[in-house]
Formats: C-alpha cells, structure tokens, sequence
C-alpha cells in the first residue's frame, strides 16, 4: 500500500479544471502532475452540468501519484439549480428567495444521500430542508 502524503479538498465545475488557482497551486505543493489531474477530472465529469460545482477529494501519495473521489454537488447549488436561482435570500426568514416543490426536495435528498453519511432517507429530507430554509427558500407541495 502506497503512503499518504496529504489529502486536498476542492470544488470545481464539472468537466473545467484547468492548472490555474486554486487547483495549480494546490496541486503543485503535494508535487503532483497538474496537467494529469485536469484532464482525468474533465474527462470524469464531462457529462455532468457544467454550471455545477462538484466537491473532490485528492489523495497526494509519495510517489507524487493521486487517486481521486468526486462527491455529488452541495445542497445549496443543487436547491438553486431546482428553484431556478442565482442566489438566496440576504436575509433568510424576512425574505423569501423562492420556491421548491417537495419532490425536488425528495430528489435532491436522494442525490446527496450517499455523501451524507445518515442511515434514512427521511432524515436527508430532513436536512435538505434546513439548508433551503436558511437560504430563504420555500418548499411548497
């Protein structure tokens, strides 16, 4: 088994990472191949929505070799995509930002279901529902 150098987190947009900040110079202080990196993320993620970020997890070996995990996009850019927004709300309670219809909620939770780390589904729900509550979105049936 290879030894772990370091762990990097990022979120890039689907099928865009390029060697510029901030995925170069993270990249570049583990020593790993930037240009690697960039092309097999792109040609993972080229058919996914290009307007989404998705979180990633590099691995940086010793060997100066990486493995990476590509997690699905946050809730917050997945209620956005769904409700049709830019941004939410400045002041979520006071003002509404939009809406979201339950079965989005129910798909969103089904997508971040596996990244949650929670045992039902109810629950994810559950959670998915807070986060639009705290950007100011409103589910409606």
């Amino acid at each position: 088994m290879k030894k772990v150098i370091g762990e990097i987190k990022l979120q890039i947009l689907a099928g865009k990472a390029n060697p510029a900040p901030p995925i170069g110079p993270a990249l570049g202080q583990k020593g790993l191949n930037i240009a690697e990196f960039c092309k097999q993320f792109n040609e993972k993620t080229k058919n996914e929505d290009p307007s989404m970020k998705l979180p990633v997890i590099i691995t940086a070996y010793v060997d100066r070799s990486f493995s990476f995990v590509i997690k699905s996009p946050p809730v917050s850019d997945l209620i956005k995509k769904y409700a049709g927004l830019q941004k939410g709300s400045s002041t979520p309670g006071r003002e509404s930002a939009g809406k979201l219809k339950k079965e989005d909620v129910l798909k969103i939770a089904e997508m971040k279901f596996a990244d949650m780390g929670l045992d039902e589904l109810g629950l994810a729900t559950k959670a998915v529902e807070g986060t639009a509550r705290s950007m100011g979105v409103n589910i409606v049936d």
